[in-house]
């Protein structure tokens, strides 16, 4: 427990956590704006690419990530101590496809549509670099709390992104908005005429170059 107050003097490499409360609300709201892995960082972009067509693969790829990322940063500050330096990275990769193996199989028993509609990207979460970045950088310095702010500032920053850039997707290339198949509005002219291009991945650069230029104008990520 005082690891997780003052942090670890035997290990030297922990960072001292003398304002827990507020250390973490800081290292959570850190994760949604000021180090947002979508917009700031650009990290994770190949599932926001590929996955941001529909809402519902948003929202499905976005609490993966933030089951794993929690679960990864969980057992990793756990056994930062225990884990040699020279084999830390085999070994947050082993623990990290342990959470996505147990991800897998529970969207596919339970939400089969979802697990088919993901597809490889579901099981390309084991390598993606936004989890094994947090596992290096955070959680294998910190103690367990700070690590589970992260995770969850991480991850909510991450699936907020995701959500974003489908909405715009969506809307543009359908015509309306469906979430996990209840219609929620469609736009008359739109929805007869879709723009089919935003529904592609030119059409996710584009919006994911249109929100950073928004976000940069209105001065959302000056901080970065």
């Amino acid at each position: 427990m005082n690891d997780e107050i003052n942090g670890c003097s035997s290990c030297g490499k922990c960072v001292p956590e003398t304002k827990k409360g507020s250390g973490f609300w800081k290292e959570f709201a850190k994760g949604i704006v000021l180090s947002n892995p979508v917009f700031v960082l650009a990290l994770g972009l190949c599932p926001t690419l590929a996955v941001t067509g529909t809402i519902d693969n948003a929202l499905g790829m976005g609490a993966g990530v933030i089951f794993v990322l929690l679960g990864a940063n969980i057992i990793i500050s756990l056994l930062r101590n225990a884990i040699p330096d020279l084999v830390r990275i085999p070994i947050f990769i082993v623990i990290i496809a342990t959470f996505v193996t147990i991800l897998s199989l529970l969207f596919e028993a339970y939400i089969p549509p979802l697990y088919e509609s993901l597809g490889i990207y579901l099981s390309l979460i084991v390598v993606n670099c936004i989890i094994l970045g947090r596992a290096e950088v955070f959680a294998s310095k910190n103690g367990i709390v700070m690590s589970i702010a992260d995770a969850f500032g991480i991850g909510l920053g991450f699936t907020l992104a995701l959500i974003l850039i489908a909405l715009f997707r969506e809307i543009l290339g359908t015509g309306g908005l469906a979430v996990f198949g209840f219609q929620l509005f469609r736009i008359p002219i739109l929805s007869t005429s879709p723009l089919g291009f935003f529904v592609s991945p030119p059409g996710a650069f584009l919006v994911i170059g249109a929100l950073l230029a928004v976000f940069r104008w209105i001065g959302v990520l000056d901080n970065e």
